[in-house]
């Protein structure tokens, strides 16, 4: 039956059975009231009455109450939903909340003040003016002029000059540098492709009812015109080598999220790039083809914590993932060249985490309604390319296939260039996906996208590279070894770490030279012996701008008593107390002779020996020169 509820905002009907209890009326009667709780409603038989709460476990029978009845409702002021204190509400036309404050990217609010204007120098076929005048041949050109844009072969315009466009046809106009007038409502949006939660049309919510007014409008996919970041550079060539290593030894696959900065991009117009400083790989199980992670099990979470703790130690954050696809060739230092027109760039399995990922991490923008717009986060991938050579590829995911993942629209596909449109169900409303292209007549021409469409309509390319001369964060020159690589007789344990750090005992200098690793420092959080603001003093020794402030800081850093209680530990304990394997890390990923291309399949050489002659390795039967201790092609140990 339908029990009426008058509030003061308006006239609901909720729909209960007799056996029902008040309780069970109150908790749907929330959602449309919008109230915090259902206990925080008043609910009374007649204007001013009686407060029914005495009869909360009550059934709606034994209330006497019948179909068509009216109750009157209000919520306690004290238990109002409150607006955040960095929001205030916009027009009540607008419907929306405009942001007073939000906490951007420094590299945000530098390009907030940059006009991004393009000056052309005077063109001397064109130009008929003197040297202190200007026409429309030498004039500056906007940062999102169609013509530059295609004569530098920039397919996605960097998100600022989309936002100076957005403005430019605006009442706000195209000068952004002082932010948001106020009284503006922000003109970004995310699409949202989800059920709203909070319509005001007197019927149930959703799944209990729905109405034009709540349910989501048809989805018409197409390419996005803007890229949140336009280009990723790795600070140094030894961060793929590292990474490639993996794959050298055993031939599977590898992940590791990208840890770094932003700062502004001088190739494109306004452009942003994501600069990488360090990969770490976290627990992971690893295939010839494939890689699985357990993304939302609690110790993947505790595990990524730490990490993401000493990365702001640092001054750094996630800025993106990375994962090898490479397949080896009958021909040596080749590998197959599998993503291509052909085939495909990326496949729908990577597009769907790509958009999970990018919505674990929003882009916090003041020009955005709600505060939030797009994602900054990067998916690159290492693979072959058509000369047989591995490159990196490095793309981004559209807002609408964010999305798409947040409303689970999507669901990836056996071909992995197409993505599937889920099946609607009784809890998941499916709005019509259409998706625009041009057909074999050369025609526009828009398609049903169900049951699937091509994974590129929810793609967006951007660059890499290397800087032509790196200097990166982490300065240590004898690498500690990677985390999790134990199957491979890479153990990060306390021994590893008293034989890294011999020889730099009484030296701040040594030590903070030692201490410039990222894989040492989150080593280090993980024994739980170093308190957190020693974690923070670590950090700054490791990400110093200068030799002498981090010799200052790795001098605060021996006088602490977490790490004098480190020091201690590590001499009171024999050698095999703190080893878990023979395993030297001295040897890890990055050997001497490792390439310096920055795209590298060069096998990591081994530390020296004495040795009575030449060995073949028992794994895979390569020949090793004696003084080797290690194979130089699995890099497996020799006595192993």
């Amino acid at each position: 039956m339908i029990v009426r509820v008058r509030a003061p905002d308006g006239m609901f009907r909720v729909e209960v059975g007799l056996t029902d209890t008040l309780a069970t009326l109150l908790q749907k009667l929330a959602p449309l009231m919008k109230a915090p709780t259902a206990d925080s409603i008043k609910l009374t038989r007649d204007v001013g009455g009686s407060h029914l709460m005495a009869e909360f476990e009550s059934s709606v029978a034994s209330l006497g109450l019948k179909h068509g009845d009216m109750l009157f409702a209000s919520v306690a002021a004290s238990a109002r939903p409150s607006v955040e204190p960095e929001f205030s509400r916009a027009s009540e036309s607008s419907k929306s909340q405009a942001p007073l404050f939000v906490k951007q990217e420094a590299v945000d609010n530098q390009l907030e003040k940059d006009d991004g204007l393009i000056r052309r120098k005077r063109d001397a076929g064109m130009c008929k003016h003197g040297a202190n005048a200007m026409c429309e041949y030498c004039l500056p050109i906007e940062p999102y002029d169609s013509e530059y844009l295609a004569k530098k072969e920039i397919k996605h315009m960097s998100f600022y000059a989309y936002l100076r466009k957005i403005l430019s046809q605006s009442k706000i106009g195209g000068d952004i540098s002082g932010g948001l007038p106020p009284n503006v409502v922000p003109p970004l949006e995310d699409p949202d492709y989800r059920v709203k939660s909070s319509c005001t049309s007197g019927h149930l919510p959703w799944p209990g009812g729905i109405c034009s007014k709540c349910q989501p409008s048809a989805i018409t996919l197409q390419r996005q015109p803007f890229r949140m970041v336009d280009n990723v550079e790795f600070s140094s060539p030894a961060l793929i080598e590292r990474l490639l290593s993996f794959w050298n030894t055993t031939r599977c696959q590898r992940f590791g999220f990208l840890y770094g900065h932003y700062q502004g991009s001088p190739n494109v117009p306004l452009g942003i790039k994501a600069v990488v400083e360090a990969i770490y790989e976290p627990k992971q199980g690893w295939e010839e083809d494939g890689i699985k992670l357990d993304i939302e099990s609690p110790e993947f979470e505790r595990e990524m914590t730490r990490v993401n703790a000493v990365a702001e130690a640092c001054g750094l954050k996630t800025v993106g993932m990375i994962f090898t696809d490479l397949e080896p060739t009958d021909v040596p230092q080749k590998v197959v060249y599998r993503r291509h027109a052909n085939s495909y760039f990326v496949t729908s399995l990577e597009t769907r985490l790509g958009a999970y990922m990018q919505l674990k991490h929003p882009n916090a923008c003041r020009w955005a309604r709600n505060g939030q717009f797009g994602s900054k986060f990067v998916t690159c991938c290492l693979s072959g390319n058509k000369d047989g050579d591995i490159d990196v590829s490095a793309w981004q995911f559209s807002n609408s296939a964010m999305a798409m993942q947040a409303a689970d629209l999507i669901v990836p596909s056996s071909v992995p260039s197409k993505m599937c449109v889920q099946e609607p169900t009784k809890t998941r409303y499916v709005p019509d996906v259409f998706y625009r292209h041009t057909n074999e007549y050369n025609l526009p021409v828009t398609t049903n996208a169900k049951p699937a469409f091509p994974v590129e309509y929810l793609l967006v390319n951007l660059t890499h590279g290397f800087p032509t001369e790196p200097n990166p964060l982490f300065k240590s020159k004898s690498p500690f070894c990677i985390e999790n690589r134990d199957h491979l007789q890479q153990v990060q344990s306390l021994g590893a770490f008293k034989r890294h750090i011999r020889g730099v005992e009484g030296s701040a200098e040594k030590l903070a030279l030692v201490l410039s690793d990222f894989h040492l420092l989150v080593y280090l959080a993980s024994l739980d012996i170093l308190g957190p603001e020693e974690i923070k003093l670590i950090g700054k020794t490791a990400s110093a701008d200068s030799a002498e402030s981090a010799t200052v800081f790795a001098g605060q850093v021996m006088d602490s008593s977490g790490w004098q209680t480190l020091l201690i530990m590590l001499q009171e304990a024999s050698d095999s107390d703190l080893n878990h394997s023979s395993y030297s890390n001295g040897n890890d990923i990055a050997g001497s002779n490792a390439g310096s291309t920055g795209i590298s399949q060069n096998e990591p050489a081994g530390s020296s020996s004495v040795s009575s002659g030449p060995w073949n390795c028992r794994h895979c039967t390569y020949l090793n020169e004696p003084s080797k201790v290690e194979c130089d092609m699995c890099s497996l140990p020799k006595d192993m």
